[in-house]
């Protein structure tokens, strides 16, 4: 385990989460002593970072939650209280969680009204096997627009599409078998259950000044190895509309940009952190440059690589070409900088 890199990403998310209210319904009964101690863990974790807590429980597990809870000292009321009760604001103000009974399924109308009520930043389902599963892998994270339609949604699916469109940005569907679920899920960028979405959890966009020395760092890593050409702060920011930065959770992931001619233009500077490698991020930003492309009327792109044959032949569909398929000005600056760097070409539709 990197704990370092483990210790980034929480803090990255500190300032965010920092009283915010979560609403977590949990499954208390499907839990083993081992997966009930870690849940208190992770939940003692978030209140320490400042996350106000609302725990729906079923009213038979109420005692259990409570018993299991002084042994962590996570801080939460001893009084058990119904989803529309009054004073929940009052007890989180004051640093403790709030318990509240459940007398039916998760995710019920009365917990999603009281969530709302609450303003809360997100809903986190915990209970045995919530997480949507396409083709033996975990969906880490779907748009509402995208979810199944509703007459083959899953009765938990269609709840948390209801949740969103009352209100709650985002719900989270956490599997309880699997240890460590709830910290995991919320302290990094892909997660490891079933995110689903109504803001903008993951888009490309246009660089701002704020954004160049991020990125300058970013893909620092791949200049030194001789992968990208270098770049100062000075020639970003005098040409930054031709930068794009891909945001993942509000954090950068990666970059791109597009640098026209005269009947064509070039993708360039695409990054992508070594960290977020094979998610696909490379991909999606070279789609999103060619839409803009496309919609700038421009017909022809083209991109230069020395090692990334396969992923624009294979996955994106460009040709080889030769280096007289350039752009005579850009031509010349490659065969000045001695990179030994192939030309990859498509044509827009």
């Amino acid at each position: 385990m990197n704990i370092s890199a483990d210790i980034r990403g929480l803090l990255q998310y500190v300032p965010e989460f920092r009283g915010k209210i979560f609403v977590v319904d949990l499954d208390w009964s499907e839990g083993e002593d081992t997966l009930k101690a870690e849940i208190l863990m992770d939940l003692t974790a978030l209140q320490k970072v400042g996350v106000k807590l609302v725990i729906s429980l079923p009213e038979a597990m109420t005692s259990s939650f409570y018993d299991y809870s002084t042994e962590v000292e996570f801080r939460v009321s001893s009084a058990v209280r119904k989803p529309d009760s009054s004073d929940v604001i009052e007890v989180l103000e004051r640093g403790q969680a709030v318990m509240v009974s459940r007398q039916d399924e998760l995710l019920s109308d009365v917990l999603i009204d009281l969530s709302v009520q609450l303003s809360a930043k997100k809903i986190i389902v915990v209970s045995d096997g919530a997480s949507l599963i396409e083709n033996g892998k975990v969906v880490n994270f779907i748009h509402i627009s995208k979810l199944p339609p509703a007459e083959v949604n899953s009765a938990i699916l269609a709840k948390a599409r209801e949740a969103c469109i009352k209100g709650i940005s985002r719900v989270h569907l956490l599997d309880i078998q699997q240890p460590g679920v709830i910290v995991s899920e919320l302290f990094s960028t892909e997660g490891v259950g079933t995110m689903i979405y109504t803001d903008s959890y993951r888009e490309v966009r246009l660089l701002r000044e704020e954004d160049i020395s991020e990125m300058l760092s970013m893909i620092g890593r791949s200049v030194r190895n001789t992968h990208l050409v270098p770049r100062t702060y000075e020639e970003v920011k005098e040409n930054i509309s031709d930068y794009y930065v891909m945001e993942v959770d509000d954090n950068a992931v990666g970059c791109g940009a597009l640098y026209e001619y005269e009947g064509c233009a070039e993708i360039a500077c695409l990054y992508v952190k070594q960290s977020h490698e094979k998610t696909g991020y490379g991909a999606d930003i070279v789609k999103f440059l060619e839409k803009v492309a496309s919609d700038k009327g421009i017909k022809n792109v083209f991109a230069l690589s020395n090692r990334a044959a396969t992923f624009f032949m294979e996955i994106l569909d460009y040709s080889e070409e030769s280096t007289d398929y350039l752009p005579a000005g850009r031509r010349q600056r490659l065969l000045e900088s001695g990179r030994d760097s192939r030309v990859f070409s498509k044509k827009l539709s």
